[in-house]
């Protein structure tokens, strides 16, 4: 698409105006901005005067030569077959009457005479490019912190508002909510105050900047500062949990055998932690080694508190944590400080429960599987309790073990394991029926019944769900099946396979 120019009559010829240019240094030197981004908001403002006298409805266009300072307004009309629009557009015979070379989709522009500003033209020319600029001023500013986020900046207290602290960041400002800054901690103007750099916002109104001095981030970069081998890489940052204004806990790793990682971020009788205590108030900061072992990454986490026993339930993500006594409320800490601590730094969710009751509940749950293997295997009461001590919680452990784990037993050879083995199976053999004729008592039919894949506790479960037949349980999706049997019975994937061979009639049918 080309665009030619109807030359100007010459009572229309704008003069030079050197002084454009100079206003437009000035303002780019003072808002450290392109000189070009000044120009063009000067050329949004004169464009929106145009429009103003010479109507709306038209295109018009305003250029500002960037070396004389010529300002040139045109009015821009597109060479089309057929009008829809008559202030943007002409019809090709009307344009070769201009020009014989004019075609199609070429653009006409048509100078116009220059305009004076009068007090309400000449504000809102002023409203423009003052806009323009402050959105020219934003986006170098973007520009410049946009890869920044994460990082320590040094600003100084410009102003407070309701509380959150209005930053000069140098280029830019910086805002530093309330819940943002440590407790307790008071700032007027003139502070110089480091804070991390947690989001940027070219959205936002007044400071787009948003800062921190909670974030657990924070922490690690002072770190980073102030200990040559974490800049460095020897010395590798694992975890941060923050309360902010109290107690912290970072846990920290070297591949490097020759170096304590605690001690260098410790420092010569404490000086390298103590200096981040100082920038925090007083925060206490417990650094401990980062383990890869859970259970001894939670011990380590739950410093100072000394630990008897862990037990890890990876699939909950759930550790409970045994302690003495007196360890107990060490342990927990103030108002649930130091577990709360802990259970962040680690990811794993702390229970902790002194020894007395660790007894108390082996002793309720050995008991609970010693009355089961009685009832269920009809031995005596010592035999019993022998194969709860021994770690059998289920039936089905006893059924489907080797027999050779039972000859491992003080007091039992493997022809007792056998007979264990056999009196589980019947039990089991019992409680299945028992089940399956309960589902048929619910109208389920034969084909679900007997569907290998399934077994007597989850065709229950899934017959008082509704799910009467093959067909019905051929209609769910796997995450339905997961949902009524639940991810402890059975997995979206074993869901379903199982789903997929009750489908297997329907493609036998349809061939």
């Amino acid at each position: 698409m080309a665009s030619r120019k109807i030359k100007p009559n010459e009572a229309f010829a704008a003069q030079p105006r050197h002084e454009l240019l100079q206003i437009a240094d000035i303002v780019a030197r003072e808002k450290n901005i392109e000189r070009d981004e000044v120009l063009f908001a000067m050329e949004q403002a004169i464009q929106k005067a145009a429009k103003a006298k010479y109507g709306l409805e038209h295109d018009i266009r305003v250029d500002i030569d960037r070396t004389s300072g010529e300002v040139n307004i045109a009015r821009y009309k597109l060479v089309v077959s057929e009008i829809e629009d008559e202030n943007q557009q002409i019809t090709l015979e009307e344009a070769q009457k201009i020009d014989p070379t004019f075609e199609l989709d070429d653009e006409i522009s048509e100078a116009l005479p220059p305009i004076e500003f009068g007090r309400v033209a000449a504000q809102s020319a002023r409203q423009v490019i003052f806009q323009k600029v402050r959105e020219a001023e934003r986006t170098q500013v973007y520009e410049e912190y946009k890869d920044r986020i994460g990082e320590i900046i040094s600003g100084i207290v410009k102003r407070i508002e309701f509380g959150n602290v209005v930053l000069d960041l140098g280029r830019g400002e910086g805002i530093l909510r309330r819940e943002e800054m440590i407790p307790r901690e008071t700032f007027r103007v003139g502070d110089r105050v480091r804070v991390l750099i947690t989001e940027i916002r070219p959205d936002a109104r007044g400071p787009m900047i948003s800062t921190s001095r909670t974030h657990p981030h924070f922490m690690a970069r002072l770190f980073e500062q102030e200990v040559p081998e974490i800049y460095d890489g020897i010395i590798e940052i694992k975890g941060v949990a923050r309360d902010p204004g109290s107690r912290a806990k970072m846990s920290v790793l070297t591949n490097d055998s020759s170096l304590d990682a605690v001690g260098s971020c410790v420092g010569i009788r404490g000086s390298r932690v103590q200096s981040i205590v100082n920038e925090f108030h007083g925060e206490k900061v417990d650094i401990i080694p980062w383990s890869d072992n859970p259970a001894t990454y939670v011990v380590n986490a739950l410093a100072p508190a000394e630990v008897i026993r862990v037990v890890i339930d990876e699939d909950t993500q759930r550790v409970q944590v045994v302690v003495i006594e007196t360890q107990l409320s060490l342990a927990i800490g103030r108002r649930g400080q130091n577990v709360r601590l802990a259970s962040q730094l680690t990811g794993w969710s702390i229970d902790i429960i002194t020894e007395a009751e660790d007894q108390e509940r082996r002793a309720e749950d050995v008991a609970t599987r010693t009355n089961l293997f009685i009832q269920a295997l009809d031995v005596d009461e010592i035999l019993a309790q022998l194969l709860a001590v021994e770690g059998f919680s289920r039936v089905e452990d006893i059924a489907y073990s080797d027999v050779s784990e039972f000859a491992t037993i003080e007091g039992l050879d493997e022809d007792i394991g056998s007979e264990l083995q056999n009196r589980a199976l019947s039990f089991l053999n019992k409680r299945d029926e028992e089940l399956r004729e309960k589902c048929r008592s619910m109208g389920a039919s034969e084909d679900l019944i007997n569907f290998e894949d399934l077994d007597a506790a989850s065709l229950l479960k899934l017959c008082e769900s509704g799910i009467r037949t093959l067909n019905d349980f051929a209609d769910l999706a796997g995450d339905e099946v997961v949902e009524i049997l639940g991810e402890d019975a059975i997995s979206i994937e074993s869901a379903n396979d199982a789903i997929m061979k009750a489908r297997a009639g329907w493609f036998e049918e349809s061939e």
